[in-house]
């Protein structure tokens, strides 16, 4: 039985942060340069202004489509 609950345990310390959701942020470049797609914040201020977040990459990409900031 303990054999069984330490494999339960391991099992869900695996799969447990590959369920986890990842957010998508654009970010436009400071001073030119348009805007890119990141998977975390950005924490630069004088590099990167943050322009949205977004839960999948698809929403992202169209939503930096639609930006004139990133054109």
């Amino acid at each position: 039985m303990k054999k069984y609950l330490i494999a339960a345990a391991l099992v869900g310390a695996f799969a447990i942060p590959a369920l986890a959701q990842q957010d998508y942020y654009v970010a436009l470049r400071v001073g030119g340069g348009g805007c890119e797609i990141m998977t975390t914040e950005p924490t630069d201020t004088k590099t990167y202004k943050m322009m949205g977040k977004y839960s999948s990459e698809a929403e992202a990409k169209k939503a930096m489509g639609a930006m004139a900031e990133c054109q």
